[in-house]
């Protein structure tokens, strides 16, 4: 396909999300910026520059998604970031199961309703990038979850389970979905935190934009292991 491509960044207001639109724009693609608040999505975009624009969404929101998708022509690269810790400091025997089910809701399922929004249209033009952000300390491929962190553990461990169908169903159409590991991001979230998000967002967005013949059904990380 021709012409500038569109990448669409859940919860990208700040953090991973915001240093991954912004390393987008780099790249020159055209960068939907998304966040609960239309404020912080609106004064992202205006600090990322012309290249981006600003969206409401709420990813556990089926009525917002399906607008979303109807207002946007088309959305070419797309990565599910939105994502909630809300049981650190519990275990399996403790975590409160509210605060768990509003972590799958927005870890694991609100990154399926993106998918099951934009990934058919990426399917029908023959060319998409699909970029789910997984967590290595808690959920790799074939790995023991933490259980610190109970909810989230599972929620990053059923996204990865959700990125190998989403891959498979995708065989062979031109749209590549992979899961990534950034590795232990300095954000609000994980404030001691060794990575810079600007130096994980560069490998996100080098996944983002892979080539034809790019991995597909993959849990990346900045070794490449697990391809």
């Amino acid at each position: 396909m021709t012409g500038q491509r569109t990448a669409l960044v859940t919860g990208a207001n700040r953090g991973i999300g915001r240093a991954v639109a912004a390393e987008l724009c780099r790249r020159d693609l055209r960068v939907v910026v998304t966040a609960r608040d239309p404020r912080t999505a609106q004064a992202t975009a205006a600090d990322l520059g012309p290249g981006a624009c600003p969206h409401v969404l709420d990813v556990t929101d089926p009525t917002g998604v399906m607008l979303l998708r109807k207002e946007l022509e088309h959305v070419d690269v797309l990565v599910c970031n939105a994502g909630v810790l809300l049981d650190g400091r519990t275990d399996p025997l403790s975590a409160p199961l509210a605060l768990v089910e509003e972590t799958l809701r927005v870890n694991l399922l609100g990154s399926w309703r993106l998918a099951q929004a934009f990934i058919p249209s990426m399917i029908r033009r023959g060319w998409g990038r699909v970029v789910l952000i997984s967590s290595g300390t808690t959920a790799e491929f074939g790995g023991a979850l933490f259980g610190g962190a109970p909810g989230y553990s599972l929620s990053k461990s059923a996204l990865n389970g959700l990125t190998t169908m989403l891959a498979a169903q995708c065989e062979g159409t031109g749209v590549l979905v992979n899961a990534v590991n950034p590795g232990r991001v300095r954000t609000d979230m994980m404030p001691s935190g060794q990575i810079a998000a600007e130096d994980a967002a560069r490998f996100i967005a080098d996944v983002a934009t892979l080539p034809v013949g790019g991995s597909n059904g993959g849990f990346l990380t900045e070794k490449r292991s697990h391809v």
